[in-house]
């Protein structure tokens, strides 16, 4: 079974990378590797695993692991062989773009620096990941599409939400993780040299404090797909509401099965994150309504849980808040570590020191559930100021292209990019969310989209960055 399941996925991968490779090669459209991003980033994980439970190489589990990083290396070389005119376009720099450039800057002076104890692969490693998304943004930055190319998109977005939650429905079904399936823990081990824990052999993060199962459908873990979701409902949202109202069906279905999702993978922060979303949404749409009635929710949640809801169900909220949950201790005390170390290190200890990735060596981490003070231990407090105005004008910029802008397309790509990245300021309190590739990097190709889009209308023509 698991030889058919590699033998299925590779030869969908392969189709989707010859579809990407064609359009770069033989039409010019470098672009178009934001849709092997879009279609292969959410199976990722999914996709190493089947791949090494079927075949037991990590040869070929590399070739699967780094496609992601040669598409957009791919993508960066197609921008610079088939842009003729690359010389005589304007160079206009956006804040965005000098805080990202300061940011990435930063790090490469780290990597090179003989600071910090994580070797000098390790390193490497940690700063590719850095250096991809922000090779992302730069497509994004570059890029004009057509109405027809932006649907593809949304298209992609919707398939990827009813998909997760039609799985997430499948594991609930047969009372199994996908993962218990597809080889996740034989591959962790195997690849990344983590041992199975919890009691469903995966990770903890696969279950509730109660032993209640967390389902991740095809993502990663249920962080991850609970992160992802707000791109899906955000997706469906813009849509509903800027498509004439005989077309509510679609986009009604993305939301409902994106909140169906959000419930199986049972993440605090994620339902709190979809709330500051949703009053975002609210504020820029001046849905004062909204708002109350969000507040008249949050008030029956209270009534409900002081005089109605379970004692063990009290407690676990009343733990959640005062941070005596075991969850939510332990965040607590990787704040207080990666503060200590900022204080310390007010110029920062050196790459690949902190956060949740497979470069950083569990012996050498400090902090690690804090995507802000993941960066502050690493790069210091001007790194972590650097990341933090990066998301504020990038996210300020994608509300002026979502209020000027005449085309509606872009407008929906901008209004995504705002209220994800906005939503995620939560889970980037509580996780090394920046690793969750298709959430993270989608995004931030939005956000160079919607920068570009910006820059097009403040100087009436295309610009380059």
């Amino acid at each position: 079974m698991s030889l058919i399941f590699f033998f299925l996925i590779a030869i969908l991968t392969t189709v989707l990378l010859f579809w990407v490779l064609n359009q770069v090669l033989m039409h010019s459209k470098w672009e178009y590797g934001v849709y092997f991003l879009l279609f292969f980033l959410p199976f990722y994980i999914t996709t190493l695993s089947v791949v090494y439970l079927a075949t037991n190489s990590a040869l070929i589990v590399n070739i699967f692991q780094f496609l992601k990083e040669i598409v957009v290396l791919g993508a960066l070389a197609g921008f610079l062989l088939f842009n003729r005119n690359i010389f005589d376009y304007p160079f206009r720099l956006h804040k965005v773009d000098y805080l990202y450039i300061g940011f990435i800057g930063l790090a490469f002076i780290y990597l090179v620096l003989p600071l910090g104890a994580a070797s000098t692969l390790n390193k490497a490693l940690y700063f590719k990941n850095m250096l991809i998304p922000a090779l992302v943004y730069f497509m994004g930055r570059n890029t004009v599409f057509k109405d027809k190319e932006i649907r593809l998109i949304f298209r992609g977005i919707f398939a990827i939400a009813v998909g997760a939650f039609l799985v997430n429905l499948f594991e609930k079904t047969i009372d199994t993780h996908l993962q218990s399936l597809t080889g996740y823990a034989l591959f962790n081990l195997a690849i990344n040299d983590i041992e199975p824990t919890g009691h469903f052999d995966l990770t903890w993060t696969f279950e509730t404090q109660a032993v209640t199962k967390r389902l991740a459908s095809f993502f990663s873990d249920p962080l991850e797909l609970a992160s992802s979701v707000l791109l899906g409902f955000s997706a469906g949202l813009i849509w509903f509401l800027t498509s004439k109202r005989e077309n509510w069906l679609i986009p009604t279905v993305v939301m409902l099965c994106s909140l169906g999702s959000l419930f199986f993978a049972a993440s605090r922060a994620a339902f709190l994150a979809f709330f500051v979303m949703i009053f975002f949404v609210a504020i820029i749409f001046r849905l004062y309504k909204l708002i109350l009635s969000g507040f008249g929710l949050v008030i029956l949640f209270v009534v409900y849980v002081l005089f109605f809801a379970s004692e063990e169900f009290y407690y676990f909220v009343v733990d959640t808040i005062t941070f005596e949950n075991t969850s939510s201790v332990g965040h607590l005390v990787e704040w207080l570590l990666a503060l200590d170390s900022m204080i310390a290190n007010p110029f920062g200890i050196g790459l690949a020191m902190s956060g949740n990735v497979g470069s950083v060596e569990d012996e050498l981490r400090v902090g690690g559930e804090n995507q802000f003070l993941i960066y502050g231990v690493q790069l210091g407090w001007i790194g972590m100021l650097l990341y933090i105005l990066l998301l504020v004008y990038a996210i300020l910029t994608s509300l002026k292209v979502f209020n000027r802008t005449d085309n509606t397309m872009t407008a929906r790509i901008a209004f995504v990019a705002a209220s994800v990245r906005v939503g995620l300021l939560l889970p980037l309190f509580t996780a090394n969310a920046e690793v969750y590739t298709y959430v993270s990097w989608m995004t931030w190709w939005m956000l160079g989209y919607s920068v570009n889009a910006y820059q097009g209308i403040k100087y009436k023509k295309p610009t380059l960055v």
